[in-house]
């Protein structure tokens, strides 16, 4: 069992400066709490089994879905259900904590990208 210790986020977001690729910050009952950072598009894709929760740390993005878009502003978030077709959208960079079950790959059904994360890096 790893030792009780607490999460610094900004000191974590401060170590890595990519966008697109989420970090595993901590793990709890299937789950991961993760940290990412978003500029411009993703791709469009939908996760089968997982519900993804994202917050906003700091700036601002928009969650946009097929028939409408979401603008999530610092301290806001915002659940998309399992199913649910989606695709970030960040103007300028936008610093993000994401939580989801462990199974959960970054790009969905969308296996085939060059975003597609199997291994995601542990800070």
């Amino acid at each position: 069992m790893e030792p009780i210790g607490k999460v610094n986020l900004r000191q974590k977001l401060a170590t890595f400066s990519d966008h697109w690729s989420p970090k595993v910050v901590a793990d709890l009952n299937g789950q991961q709490v993760k940290l990412a950072k978003f500029a411009g598009e993703f791709v469009w894709h939908h996760h089968d089994q997982e519900d993804e929760l994202f917050m906003v740390l700091k700036g601002r993005f928009r969650m946009e879905f097929r028939d409408r878009h979401v603008w999530l502003e610092e301290g806001e978030i915002l659940v998309v259900p399992r199913g649910v077709e989606h695709r970030p959208v960040a103007e300028e960079e936008v610093e993000i904590l994401l939580f989801e079950p462990a199974s959960t790959l970054n790009t969905g059904n969308a296996v085939d990208d060059s975003r597609t994360l199997r291994e995601l890096e542990r800070i």
